[in-house]
């Protein structure tokens, strides 16, 4: 996954090079990956090009919660060459039970309250809270048994994984939240200016969704107007952020951001620290607002 001769990635704004990346070859050899985080319905036709071109070359399509009718998720389940995998984060029971078995089968049991405190951390990235189980099994030793202690020293603060939890986390007013999934989001690979794009595009959902409300929609009623749709899970959150935020302020954070993203590309500042320093303070002006 670390050759770049042989993997693209490409965040939502490289669509457009969908097909000339697939079309290309490796300079090393071997078959290529084509990955597009954040994608959605605006990537269908060049996806489809691109299927259709002769080659061997994989591309995978990252989207986050894509509604039934969404034409991206409908081309893929139709396309004999795609497949559409949903990938949904666990939670409550489903999650505490997957906790118990994966430690079960090392022969290793969990005490009620480093259940509850693994529940907290872990779920939002399957493969991730698999990877930290079979870590804490292997430190408890078969026939051992995982207390709070245990479980605080050997897994990490993973509850947040994606810059969309950032996102949402930033205009509820979550500073720590935002925080840990913004560290997390940039450790796996997300770019500086990528997070402002990713902020500002929420802002601009947050404004659309203002405007149906000062026709007379309620918060909920707007939260469902915009697109691509919000996730059901992040909907409370979604109109949380709602309520906290006026077309003024939103704005004012708009331009906030795009100058943000300028300083990044012209003044040779570090464009890490610019990113989440615009972020976090998204974060806490919604938090101040709470408080009022």
């Amino acid at each position: 996954m670390d050759d770049p001769f042989r993997v693209t990635d490409l965040e939502k704004d490289g669509i457009g090079r969908i097909v000339e990346e697939m079309a290309s070859r490796s300079l090393t050899g071997g078959r290529r990956v084509v990955r597009v985080r954040d994608a959605g319905d605006g990537a269908v036709a060049a996806a489809i090009e691109a299927m259709a071109q002769a080659g061997d070359s994989l591309l995978v399509l990252e989207a986050p919660g894509l509604a039934s009718r969404s034409k991206l998720r409908t081309a893929m389940e139709r396309a004999p060459g795609a497949v559409a995998i949903a990938c949904y984060a666990l939670e409550g029971g489903a999650l505490e039970q997957m906790i118990g078995q994966t430690l079960a089968r090392a022969q290793v049991s969990v005490d009620r309250e480093a259940l509850g405190w693994l529940a907290g951390q872990l779920g939002a990235d399957q493969g991730v809270t698999r990877s930290e189980l079979e870590k804490l099994a292997l430190f408890a030793g078969p026939g051992g048994q995982v207390d709070l202690e245990m479980a605080r020293a050997c897994v990490g603060d993973l509850a947040g994984l994606s810059l969309e939890d950032a996102l949402f986390a930033a205009t509820a007013g979550d500073v720590a939240a935002t925080d840990r999934a913004l560290e997390l989001a940039l450790a796996e690979g997300a770019s500086a200016v990528g997070v402002l794009r990713g902020m500002l595009a929420h802002l601009q959902k947050l404004q659309r969704a203002r405007a149906a409300m000062a026709d007379g929609a309620s918060a909920s009623e707007a939260a469902k107007t915009v697109r691509p749709p919000v996730f059901y899970r992040r909907e409370a959150v979604f109109i949380q952020a709602l309520r906290l935020w006026d077309d003024e302020a939103l704005q004012g954070a708009c331009l906030r951001v795009w100058e943000a993203e300028r300083a990044c590309k012209r003044t040779g500042s570090p464009a890490e620290t610019i990113s989440r320093s615009m972020v976090l303070g998204v974060a806490q002006r919604a938090a101040a607002a709470r408080r009022r």
